[in-house]
């Protein structure tokens, strides 16, 4: 059996890759790598076929993350039959996401951060218009949610 998790920001540069790179390193680390699919995606396709923002791959290349081989996607309506996990990055995203959901939609779909421990942010900030700390801040929110994600899910769909 195998779980397949889909994280969504709005143009899929800056904070759902960051989150792909991270969740993947830690699924590959925990030795679920063949058994947890990681994917992200954009409910715009202003990015489609580009590489992160630089400023991304600058930020994740300081935690041994490398997000430049990942490539900018929109959302489709057939990732509902594909991702047992949709998790958006914020609540913008997330509204966009329940627009396209069909009836039927089984999995979940979320706020990401909901995974986390902390509790200061409910949702992650987009970094593109800000500075460098903008991007330490999303590594940060994103190592904490990637964390109780895959506790929930070596909890729910492998024990």
């Amino acid at each position: 059996m195998s779980v397949k998790v889909l994280f969504v920001c709005l143009g899929n540069i800056c904070r759902s890759p960051t989150a792909e790179g991270i969740f993947q390193k830690m699924v590959n680390d925990s030795g679920l790598g063949k058994r947890i699919q990681i994917d992200s995606a954009g409910t715009a396709n202003w990015h489609q076929g580009r590489a992160p923002d630089s400023r991304t791959i600058a930020a994740a290349k300081i935690r041994n993350i490398d997000l430049s081989v990942l490539r900018a996607r929109a959302v489709k309506a057939i990732d509902f039959d594909e991702f047992d996990y949709i998790l958006a990055m914020d609540k913008n995203n997330l509204a966009h996401l329940e627009d396209l959901k069909p009836a039927d939609y089984a999995g979940h779909l979320g706020l990401f951060l909901a995974f986390g421990k902390q509790t200061k942010y409910l949702e992650v900030p987009d970094p593109y218009h800000g500075g460098s700390d903008g991007f330490e801040l999303v590594l940060d929110l994103v190592e904490d949610a990637a964390a109780g994600l895959l506790e929930a899910i070596q909890k729910n769909k492998f024990s």
